[in-house]
């Protein structure tokens, strides 16, 4: 018995999310393995244990570095530069001066006569009969005074630190150094008296140079950097190498450039490959895991798995003497970041480089361009707006003259003008420009089939669910007009509320249009569709706990619908949760009058949907609830309003609808203030206008004619008066 326990639990958690997700983590770290490690088999491998398996010839002209010879020779001339010497501070050459005169000065006191005296200043200097010089310098410092002689000290002393400050080597020591020379000029010393300040220096001298480290280093640094590359060149038919010789470095780097494969793969190789894949994998699912949770399940693994896979075999079927610059790595962190995050994105695009280039070799200077479209990718695809996809064109673009001027600003670092290859720098500029654009458009027209594929909403496909011509909008609005009318007051509410408190607009306006499709199956039952139809209510008829299970079964009928429709799943967690497991109040009293409270419990009258879990989700529990109160009430005055949406709140807080969802007090505050403001102007007070306006209207327009024709007949009768009186004129003067 126990041990079917142990395969149902077994299987059980092999089939569970947190299974799948391992089992599709191991699968791409194999697949990725093998992928880069393919490189050695999928083209032929013409060195086997460091020989060569037949001649190579060269197909075209190649110039190539002598790396040996050329670092052989910078050895050469870093041997040849001399270590750099410089003046120590010796303090003990000083203190023998100091000595020495006080061995004189102890010996011209004492009471032995002259002659021994004199010996035992030869003893001291070390100085023999035959040295003339140096027995006169002796006698004339057993001549002078004592005051003489401490004169001659301290000038012997600055003469001795000006020696020492300009140094002293061995050599210096064998050419008999000259230490007259600096005796300071000022001095009014006598010409037997520098001899003997010569003479006293000459003793206790020593070479005080030590080698300078740092400047020789740099001198020897300096004279390798001197030396130009050694190139060797192989002429288009030339022998490369031959069979079964023990193929140089040198012959390995003309073979790559000739595009050969010369990599010897093993076990070890391999089983290296494999550990970098799997530790690049491991701190991927640590930072999931610790930061970003929710990013951990099916869809999210499955698509780093699929861009993982793909970019790596994009790169391996590429051949060796094509730079790596055309493969698409920004095209990666451009789906990430608008797919999951920009987070996420620079980290798993930051080790997709890393384990590609670390496995396929590729040169710093690549992996530096790299980085720059890739950071450069992420930066403009956070900031494009998602109502215009041809601004991923424009990131592309962008990523392109990013990338250009990595590859420009390498080759002047690593050149000079002289030595650059203006072939290859064309053919990288290119290739760097190409790769930028080819990624956005990649990025433009695999979206849709990312979505499809992983059910996986972006801001695009958003933009596509809140068109009101799709199809399950357009039927909610010709079979169910009321509740679409709701659907779009609510959304209003609900997308102003998001932008106040930082949540995602777009998304919780689509999901406030979706939210009451479930009504569709009966849509004559909730009330905002039976006054536009102008039927009575049909939960007259019905029992209270017949009328809750109609109206508490539209989040369940609605999340059928959206499958039936093929809508994305994002939009069911608003369906089930807009109203939590909330109560159902008018039914739960209904019920109460008619059954008596003792027969009645509040969970028989409760939605069975999750509470909100997004701040997304319960602002539109909170809006779909404002929304329908404030509809219900007539003509209601701002107080009444602000009183409602504080209301409403607070019992959705004490019923613990809101706990599991992050919004905080101060977000609900926030979003009570914009519904007012909302409400505010929805509810305005609007002119009222005269019952018996058009009366009104065409009483003032007749006494306006009737004006105008007595104005008009008036002005007749003057005229006629004026030709009588005329006519009357003339027939008297007749």
């Amino acid at each position: 018995m126990a041990q079917p326990k142990i395969i149902k639990k077994t299987v059980k958690g092999v089939f569970s999310e947190k299974g799948i997700s391992l089992i599709i983590l191991t699968i791409t770290m194999l697949a990725m393995t093998m992928i880069l490690a393919s490189r050695n088999f999928m083209f032929e491998n013409i060195i086997e244990n460091g020989i060569s398996k037949k001649d190579i010839y060269a197909t075209k002209a190649i110039r190539i570095v002598d790396v040996d010879q050329t670092e052989q020779r910078k050895k050469q001339l870093a041997k040849r530069v001399d270590p750099i010497l410089k003046p120590a501070q010796d303090t003990h050459v000083r203190n023998n001066l100091k000595s020495l005169f006080a061995s004189v000065k102890t010996i011209k006191v004492s009471d032995a006569s002259y002659a021994n005296k004199k010996q035992k200043l030869k003893v001291l200097f070390g100085v023999n009969d035959k040295k003339v010089q140096d027995d006169k310098q002796i006698n004339y410092l057993l001549k002078i005074t004592d005051e003489s002689l401490d004169k001659l000290s301290d000038e012997a002393s600055k003469t001795l630190g000006r020696v020492l400050d300009k140094g002293i080597s061995e050599a210096d020591l064998s050419g008999n150094i000259d230490v007259s020379i600096t005796i300071s000029a000022d001095s009014s010393l006598s010409s037997t008296q520098k001899d003997t300040i010569t003479f006293m220096i000459k003793q206790i001298l020593a070479p005080n140079m030590v080698v300078d480290e740092l400047a020789t280093d740099i001198a020897r640094k300096n004279a390798m950097n001197s030396v130009k590359p050694i190139y060797v060149t192989y002429t288009e038919g030339q022998k490369i190498v031959s069979s079964q010789e023990i193929v140089s470095k040198l012959q390995k780097d003309a073979l790559r450039e000739a595009g050969y494969n010369i990599s010897e793969l093993n076990l070890s190789g391999l089983f290296g490959i494999f550990c970098f894949v799997g530790l690049s994998f491991f701190l991927l699912a640590y930072y999931l895991i610790n930061f970003d949770s929710k990013y951990l399940t099916i869809p999210y693994l499955s698509l780093l798995s699929l861009l993982a896979v793909s970019v790596s075999f994009c790169a391996v079927i590429l051949p060796v003497n094509v730079p790596a610059y055309i493969i698409p790595f920004p095209a990666v962190a451009i789906l990430l970041t608008i797919f999951i995050n920009p987070r996420i994105a620079l980290l798993f695009t930051m080790l997709l480089i890393t384990m590609i280039s670390v496995s396929l070799q590729y040169r710093v200077d690549t992996i530096a361009v790299f980085i720059i479209g890739m950071s450069i990718a992420i930066f403009t695809a956070s900031l494009i707006n998602f109502s215009r996809r041809m601004d991923l064109i424009r990131t592309g673009f962008d990523i392109s003259l990013a990338q250009v001027l990595a590859v420009i600003s390498i080759y002047l670092l690593q050149n000079n003008f002289y030595e650059i290859n203006s072939n290859m720098l064309i053919l990288d500029i290119s290739l760097a420009f190409i790769s930028g654009l080819i990624s956005g458009i990649i990025a433009l027209g695999v979206i849709p089939l990312i979505e499809s594929s992983f059910k996986i909403i972006t801001p695009y496909g958003l933009a596509e669910l809140a068109d009101h011509n799709q199809p399950l909008l357009r039927r909610l609005q010709f079979e169910a007009p009321g509740t679409y009318h709701h659907s779009l007051m609510v959304s209003n509410l609900a997308e102003a509320a998001a932008e106040a408190v930082n949540a995602d607009p777009v998304l919780v306006r689509v999901g406030a249009f979706y939210h009451d499709v479930g009504k569709l199956k009966r849509p004559l039952f909730f009330v905002e569709n039976q006054s536009y139809f102008g039927i009575e209510n049909p939960h007259q008829n019905l029992n209270p706990r017949l009328s809750k299970m109609v109206i508490t079964a539209h989040p369940k009928d609605g999340v059928e619908l959206v499958k039936e429709y093929g809508l994305p799943p994002i939009v069911n967690q608003f369906i089930l949760q807009h109203h939590g497991n909330g109560l159902t109040t008018y039914f739960y009293k209904q019920a109460i009058n008619e059954e008596g409270a003792e027969n009645i419990t509040e969970e028989q009258f409760r939605y069975n949907g999750p509470k909100p879990s997004s701040k997304e989700a319960a602002i539109l529990m909170i809006a779909d609830a404002v929304e329908s109160a404030v509809r219900s009430l007539k003509n209601p005055s701002q107080e009444q309003i602000e009183e409602l949406i504080s209301k409403l709140i607070q019992e959705r807080l004490l019923d613990g609808q809101l706990e599991e969802s992050p919004l905080t007090q101060k977000d609900l505050n926030t979003i009570a203030a914009t519904f007012n403001r909302i409400l505010r102007g929805m509810q305005h007070h609007r002119i009222k206008y005269h019952e018996n306006i058009i009366e009104e209207l065409e009483n003032k327009t007749a006494k306006k004619i009737q004006i105008s024709y007595t104005t008009q007949k008036i002005d007749e009768e003057k005229e006629l008066g004026e030709k009588l009186k005329k006519a009357n004129k003339d027939d008297n003067s007749k």
